[in-house]
This record gives C-alpha cells, structure tokens and sequence, in this order.
C-alpha cells in the first residue's frame, strides 16, 4: 500500500509538473512578437511634446504592425492623449484612430509640394506655427475672443488664451472609456494640482479615468486652461515630469519591456541663432532628465545585485534573520529591458515645433516614429537574449549601428 501510494504521489506530481510546463509554454507562444519573446508585461512610456506626438503614433503602429502587445501605456501631455487612445481601443482599431486623431489636428494646414530647402522649409514651418497661435488646432483649442487680461478675475478665460472644449469631444468620440477603465491595457496618465503644486499619476488600477484626466494632463499654462477633477484643479504634468518612466519602474511587479518614446533630446550642438535658443530652451526643459532617470535605475540594480551576491554567501543559519530577511526583500526586484527612442529633430524645426500642427510635419514626425521602431526590431535578438537571460539594461537607438546595450544587470526574481 505504501509503496501504491508512493506512485501516485509521484504520478500526481507529474502531472503537476507537466500541466505547469504546459501552461508556461502556452503563455510564451501567446507572449511572442515577430522578432522576440515578450516578458510578464510590456509598457509604453510617453513623453509630452505638443504636436511632436505624432512621432508617439508612428512608433505605435511600428510595435502594432511587429505584433508587440502592450500591457501598460503611460503619458504626460500629447502622449497622455496618445496613451489613452491605445487603452481606449481594440489593438486592431488603435492605429485607425490614432490616423483620425492627427489627420483631424492638421486638417487647417495641409500638405503641398515645396522645394526641399531647409530655408525655405523653416519659413513655412514658423508661418504654420504663427497660423496655428493665430487660428489654434481643430477639435483641439480654438483661441478666445478676448485676451485674458479682459475677463472676469476666477473665470477659465481669465486663466489662458484658449479654450479646449473642442478637445473633450474628440476624445469621447475617439475613445471608448468602459474598455479603457475595465480592458487589458493599464492607463496612467500624470498632472499637476494648481493649488498645492504636487504631481500625481491618475492610474486605471485606482481611478476611473474619463476625458478630464487626459486633458488635465496636458493642460498647459497660460496657453491652455485649468481642468477641474472632483474639485479640485489640475495643470499639465510637464511642469514638473514629462517622463512618466519612474511611475512605471516603481510600480514594476513582473518583469518588464518597456518602450520609452521621447520627444526631445537633452543632448544637442550649442544654438547660433535666437530660435535656436528658443529650441534648446525647451528641449532642457522638457527632456526631464530622461537619461539620468535611466542611468540611475540601472546603477541602482547593480547595487541591488551587488548585496545580492553578498546574501548567497551567507551560511543556512542566517537565512531566518529578520535583518537577513529585510535585506533581501529590499534587494530582490524584476529584470526590466528599457528601449529608448527619442526624436531627432530636423534642422529647420525651432523652438515652435511643438505647437506646429500641419499636414506635412505631422507625417514626417510618423513617418520617423515608424522607421525608428523598425530600425529598433533588425536589433531585436539583443533585447530578446536580455529577456531570455533575465537581466535589466537599457537599449539606445543610434542612428549607425542601431540598438546598443548599456551593461546588463542580472535581477534576483521577488519572492
């Protein structure tokens, strides 16, 4: 009998096992792209930048057509809007709506030929920035009839120089909010509260996220009025992060693939002209020091992992202590594999280019996204090994030699 029972304790464990494997196996074929296998989770970092978000798109029908599904999309401003599109739609409409979104912006200003000069494109695209302060955006912000210094003091026309009520519509006619509230892909979107000045993420796992929270997200000052949430009033997230990467990689619970899509450089060649101040001005600014973000996070993992090395070191005895145990609970993280893709700006773009909103640029920006999505994939096998070997490192796209890796950083998995 005992030995009957012996064989079907390890016939039942067996089976255990072999139904795990299964199960493992039909998660990673499921959990595949085209080019890599896709870790517990997949996130899309968006940075603001105004009508450079169109960069944003491109890079998302780029993930769309490799077959990367996305699991958690984060945005501050433009790509707050971008971001809730994503979660708002079925992975097979995203880019469909995406389309209708920036075709409908840049609809007052549309393509025709012109001369390729950089001279001569840099006049047009400073007259369709002088069209859009003039006009504003359809289904955007329309300008107010009267500047704000003539409005009754409290009032939103007293607080900026455009109106966003077209933009409320365009996003409920865009974006379906049961799915993006109760569907698969989590939404955070970040803001900043007008009266005590702190910064918060509204986040589908904890709020009912509607058309406010988008537009409060990129609500920005004095150009664009305040939006009131639940009594409260609330600025765009730029002013104080234009990166929501650190949301994300506190919040990690799996390991990670996250796609970070920024829209301006922190590094660039020293200005020669005024609007080339203008430019560099706002690149400093809204960069929000995206690289030392990154840097840190991995320099932290390599601290993490460090003291790792130490606890395997320690005899049996010590594995019951409760500082023992403190320590490695504080060590212990997920492995994370970060794409960084950051727009390069053309020549001819000034300090304008996130409030030009024509035909022509908004198709080159996706154009740029696409091509930078598809140069990131003929590097795949370098992200796809980091994910096999469960290590953290971030991944550049240069223009040469294509997806470079910082040093990995091996993680110890949480228990």
């Amino acid at each position: 009998m005992e030995r009957v029972g012996e064989r079907a304790l390890i016939g039942a464990a067996i089976e255990a096992k072999e139904a795990a494997m299964a199960k493992i196996d039909s998660a990673g074929r499921q959990r595949r792209a085209k080019t890599m296998p896709l870790p517990d989770c997949v996130a899309l970092v968006l940075q603001g930048g105004g009508a450079l978000g169109s960069y944003q798109a491109g890079v998302i029908e780029g993930l769309t057509d490799s077959e990367i599904e996305i699991d958690w999309v984060a945005g501050i401003s433009i790509g707050a809007v971008n971001a809730a599109i994503v979660a708002g739609n079925r992975p097979e409409r995203r880019v469909d709506r995406l389309r209708d979104f920036w075709n409908g912006l840049t609809s007052a200003l549309p393509s025709f030929p012109i001369f390729p000069n950089d001279q001569l494109r840099e006049v047009l695209h400073e007259w369709s920035a002088g069209m859009v302060i003039a006009g504003g955006v359809p289904g955007f912000f329309t300008p107010r009839l009267l500047p704000p210094s003539f409005a009754a003091p409290g009032t939103l026309a007293a607080l900026s120089y455009y109106d966003t009520t077209p933009l409320r519509k365009t996003l409920d006619d865009l974006i379906d909010w049961d799915l993006v509230n109760d569907g698969p892909v989590r939404l955070s979107v970040g803001a900043v509260d007008v009266e005590s000045g702190n910064f918060r993420y509204f986040d589908t796992t904890t709020d009912r996220i509607d058309a406010r929270h988008i537009m409060a997200s990129g609500a920005l000052p004095p150009g664009l009025p305040p939006v009131e949430i639940d009594g409260r009033w609330w600025w765009d997230g730029g002013l104080v992060s234009n990166t929501p990467l650190s949301h994300v990689l506190d919040h990690q619970s799996a390991p990670l693939l996250a796609f970070q899509v920024d829209l301006f450089s922190a590094t660039a060649a020293p200005p020669k002209t005024i609007m080339d101040v203008m430019a560099r001005e706002k690149e400093i600014r809204f960069s929000s020091r995206t690289r030392q973000i990154s840097d840190e996070v991995m320099k932290l993992r390599r601290e993490r992992e460090a003291i790792n090395k130490v606890l395997a070191k320690l005899p049996d005895s010590l594995r019951d202590d409760a500082d023992v145990a403190a320590l490695t609970a504080m060590a212990a993280e997920q492995p994370v594999s970060l794409v960084q893709l950051i727009y390069r700006a053309n020549a001819w773009e000034g300090g304008s280019r996130d409030f030009e909103f024509s035909a022509r640029t908004m198709q080159e920006h996706w154009l740029a996204g696409l091509e930078a999505i598809e140069q990131s994939m003929r590097g795949a096998e370098l992200v796809a090994q980091n994910i096999a070997d469960g290590t953290s490192a971030a991944f550049d796209l240069c223009a040469l030699n294509g997806l470079k890796r910082s040093n990995p950083v091996k993680s110890r998995p949480k228990e």
